[in-house]
């Protein structure tokens, strides 16, 4: 309870503090305007136009369902990165012998562009939720499980030793040493791979799939709908902006409060 009650304390300074990032935002949509009133609306739509489209497919229902059907994709993908990334990469961390085999083979999954990953699960799962879950699984894996063995391989030694000479309890160690530091490193790996899981999500969907954000960006793209093409998109910018800033920001800032002590 005391936890739950910090951090909704803590929200109006929180969205006080994003000051900057609303100015930039107003920014994007003057340059916005500006480039729509230049080039016309078959090019780029108005922001009016826009969002008044968005509007409607938030009204009758369309927008929560795509929404809620990639987001269950993404999520489900950026889960089983999370856990087998944070996981290895631990495991790995701990040996200098598993970090020099582990290297290359994260090079390569990094190196592979996603568009490849997702032709092979097309052909290994078809076009069902298999796809979309694979492709956002093995783009996020690799971002995960460098954040983990660097969090582990960077743990100072000379604080483990200490705690061991003053008999520290295991979930001291963990709540107090180990936790915060992994935390630190896995936290921004985190943020990333769910950015990264969003985008994959809605390619593998344009590409293989009838339903989710993707599918529908692939049916306003035929009917040459460009109003309707930028709202989805605003509509799948604006959900992973709620997600990073609303849920996992605060968090963030809730575990690494020892820093301010610091």
């Amino acid at each position: 309870m005391e936890l739950l009650r910090r951090w909704l304390t803590g929200i109006p300074a929180y969205l006080w503090s994003g000051w900057g990032a609303v100015a930039s935002l107003c920014l994007l949509l003057a340059a916005w305007e500006a480039v729509s009133l230049a080039w016309g609306p078959l090019i780029l739509p108005d922001p009016g136009a826009t969002f008044g489209t968005l509007w409607h497919l938030v009204a009758d229902g369309a927008a929560w369902r795509e929404l809620l059907i990639t987001g269950q994709r993404a999520m489900s993908g950026l889960l089983l990165a999370m856990a087998l990334g944070s996981a290895l990469g631990m495991l790995a961390g701990l040996s200098m012998t598993a970090s020099m085999m582990a290297r290359p083979l994260v090079t390569v999954l990094l190196g592979t562009p996603p568009i490849a990953w997702l032709v092979l699960a097309m052909l290994w799962f078809g076009a069902n939720d298999g796809t979309p879950v694979f492709t956002a699984f093995i783009a996020c894996f690799p971002v995960v499980f460098i954040g983990a063995l660097q969090g582990t391989r960077t743990l100072d030694h000379h604080l483990k030793d200490m705690a061991s000479a003053f008999r520290l309890p295991w979930h001291m160690r963990l709540s107090d040493l180990y936790g915060p530091h992994l935390l630190s490193y896995l936290f921004p790996a985190w943020i990333n791979a769910l950015g990264t899981a969003w985008k994959v999500t809605v390619m593998a969907e344009l590409l293989a799939s009838a339903d989710g954000v993707g599918a529908a960006l692939a049916v306003s793209r035929s009917q040459l709908d460009m109003p309707a093409t930028l709202a989805w998109v605003v509509a799948g910018v604006l959900t992973l902006l709620a997600v990073e800033y609303l849920l996992l920001e605060p968090i963030k800032r809730e575990v690494e409060r020892w820093r301010e002590v610091v």
